[in-house]
């Protein structure tokens, strides 16, 4: 896997496309053909969508720029996608002229998605928003981070196997009602497997069955530490956003943006030098605790700095700046406390499992019929725990995911990549 084509989307170019007036039809509709340009929409300069029909080619030609013979449109294109274009488009006598992005207008965002790990991990990004296109795509990050909370909420090694096995149903393409979903059978998978691993972790078989021995801990019994973990990991998550959202503001807007934003490098140290304390009194380490009180502060003072340039400086700026600072702070601290529904949800996913097993053991000593009851009562109970967990530990993940990752990658949204298409009626009738 090439890191870069998951960090990234694909690099697009401005482009002039240029015919002689006689030929303009025929270069939009070898255009369309290629279906990798974008063209702007001519009344606002803004990327437009596909056309519909033959009216849609005769506006564009109508709206083409022209002068001493010649005319030109202007759009996106993918960079890769620009020797083959050029290449299509000489034969009839046009070019593609590469031109300077305009300021201030962002390109359209395109993701490549060939790979199975970036197609079934890209509706999580998909379903947030549009990226943004100088931002980082964070679609195999998210998905890896989206399948470790899952699975620490969802932590039971039979209900993990379960999940495995719809992936493996699912990666066959056998079951035709839900072929539509083979894409994501990476995800599936994934969610099955930190699920089956915290399961192995937390000695958990289908419930408290005594199949599997405690290997780390048992939620039930030791629910501080298990508090206390979930926030570890939020912290490092959440470490990881602020990093990267640094990187994004310098992508959107260079090193001013980057330093003095909430989501740039002010709240990074501001995050990162709370850390260090921490990790400073838990250790006992002077060394860590001033470092953290360092980076704090430079975070606080940049974040000062910042909003109260915004603000216009003065009484008001000095205001907005303190309620600046306090809003950081809280939605910092909010923010890393979310994270403990980890072991929340963790320890509700084992309670239920200790009801069922222990329902499940009641039935078996109730007389005769106990064995059947007992089985009746495993297989439903397990049923229901799986398909109400499953539900609440992917809600939850997602809201993690967005609530408390995304924020701190984006501000904004991006647009998509639509290549322009039209259906043309040839003179015998049939469209191509």
């Amino acid at each position: 896997m090439n890191l870069r084509d998951d960090l990234a989307p694909v690099r697009m170019r401005r482009v002039a496309l240029i015919a002689p007036s006689d030929a303009m039809r025929a270069m939009l509709i070898e255009t369309s053909a290629a279906g990798v340009v974008q063209l702007d929409d001519p009344a606002t300069g803004t990327p437009a969508g596909a056309g519909a029909d033959n009216a849609e080619l005769d506006t564009r030609v109508a709206d083409a720029v022209r002068r001493r013979g010649v005319a030109a449109l202007a759009g996106w294109c993918p960079e890769p996608e620009l020797v083959g274009l050029t290449t299509r488009l000489t034969a009839l006598g046009a070019g593609v002229v590469p031109l300077p992005t305009p300021p201030g207008i962002d390109p359209p965002t395109l993701l490549t998605a060939q790979r199975p790990l970036r197609k079934a991990f890209a509706p999580l990004v998909g379903v947030y928003g549009v990226l943004p296109y100088r931002d980082l795509d964070p679609t195999v990050p998210a998905g890896i981070a989206y399948v470790v909370m899952f699975g620490m909420m969802f932590g039971d090694a039979g209900h993990g196997l379960l999940l495995l096995a719809a992936a493996a149903v699912l990666a066959s393409g056998r079951v035709r009602r839900v072929v539509r979903a083979r894409p994501l059978w990476p995800f599936v998978a994934g969610a099955g497997l930190t699920a089956t691993l915290f399961g192995v972790l937390y000695g958990e078989f289908f419930g408290p069955t005594g199949v599997l021995p405690v290997v780390w801990l048992s939620p039930l019994d030791a629910p501080l530490p298990l508090l206390g973990a979930g926030v570890a990991v939020g912290a490092a998550l959440l470490a990881l956003a602020h990093v990267a959202g640094a990187v994004n503001r310098w992508r959107e807007g260079g090193l001013r943006l980057a330093l003095y934003s909430a989501t740039g490098i002010a709240g990074a140290a501001l995050f990162l030098g709370v850390a260090l304390i921490t990790a400073g009194a838990l250790v006992h380490s002077a060394v860590f605790t001033g470092a953290g009180i360092g980076l704090a502060v430079v975070g606080v003072i940049l974040s000062l700095a910042g909003t109260f340039t915004e603000s216009g400086g003065g009484p008001v700026g000095a205001a907005a700046a303190g309620i600046g600072v306090f809003d950081l702070v809280v939605r910092l601290g909010s923010n890393l406390v979310s994270f403990a529904r980890l072991a929340a949800f963790g320890m509700t996913h084992a309670a239920l499992g200790w009801v069922v097993w222990s329902g499940t053991v009641a039935a078996a000593g109730s007389g005769r019929a106990g064995p059947v009851l007992a089985v009746v009562v495993f297989v439903l109970g397990n049923a229901v725990a799986f398909a109400l967990e499953a539900l609440v530990a992917g809600v939850q993940a997602l809201r993690l995911e967005f609530y408390e990752l995304f924020s701190h990658l984006f501000t904004g949204a991006g647009r998509p990549f639509v290549p322009w298409r039209i259906r043309i009626e040839n003179p015998e009738g049939s469209s191509c």
